[in-house]
């Protein structure tokens, strides 16, 4: 995998109504680092996510990726930089937001033929070699209603690296499945970080976070709390601390 992957966040600030959600952020992402964010709710975490995938404007600051810079306001960047950006930074929500229409292979297939330009032949290979790596191969051909929640979230992974990011943002992408679905899901993440993949993904998994993340951000009131490597913001005397702020 490619590994000259490089983001930048310099005074990152966003408000809601005027009420201020991310308060200044200065962080940086390297190639093939796995970085947990955690910290209550409303504390900015999925905002954040949003900013630098360019699916959310901020109001100061600005954001690099890739050497590819967001600006503050409503129009962060020319369509022609949001779409390098987003290209980049694959999104994967909680939600899943598969078409509802499409089956698990037609979802994979969707947008590396609409924005990539490959045929249908090339597009079918790309999303059956996905679908078998994400374990899915055998439900290629099945509907999202027709699907579990961690099949579903396994087919979004497999669409997000359709497109041959170089990272991963996912938005608590577990948070709506059973412990059994989890597993499901936090495994496919494991081997993705296993194989050098950035991932930055805000989650409540701690144990998951524990074992697997690079690094942990907590992020309190729009700041960043603690950043850091597990053990020190998980581990020892300092876990109560964080853990709570994951609730």
């Amino acid at each position: 995998m490619a590994t000259d992957l490089d983001i930048e966040i310099r005074g990152l600030q966003k408000n809601f109504a005027g009420r201020p959600v991310l308060c200044g952020l200065d962080l940086r992402f390297t190639a093939g680092e796995t970085v947990a964010v955690i910290g209550p709710s409303g504390a900015g975490k999925s905002t954040f996510l949003r900013c630098l995938n360019g699916l959310c404007y901020f109001d100061a600051g600005e954001i690099r990726v890739m050497g590819h810079r967001l600006r503050p306001g409503p129009h962060p960047a020319p369509f022609a930089v949001l779409r390098e950006v987003r290209r980049t930074l694959g999104m994967i929500f909680q939600d899943f937001q598969l078409f509802p229409h499409f089956t698990a292979m037609q979802n994979v297939m969707e947008a590396p033929r609409q924005v990539l330009g490959l045929s249908a032949r090339q597009a079918a290979e790309r999303a059956a070699a996905l679908l078998d790596r994400v374990g899915m191969s055998h439900r290629a051909q099945a509907y999202p209603r027709e699907l579990s929640g961690g099949e579903k979230q396994r087919v979004a992974i497999a669409r997000a690296l359709a497109m041959e990011p170089r990272g991963l943002l996912c938005d608590e992408i577990t948070s709506a499945l059973d412990p059994d679905l989890k597993a499901e899901v936090l495994a496919v993440l494991e081997d993705l970080r296993n194989d050098g993949m950035t991932l930055i993904l805000v989650t409540h998994e701690l144990t998951f976070a524990r074992r697997a993340a690079d690094r942990v951000i907590v992020l309190q009131n729009g700041r960043v709390a603690e950043d850091g490597p597990p053990i020190e913001v998980l581990g020892g005397g300092r876990r109560s601390v964080a853990a709570s702020t994951a609730h």
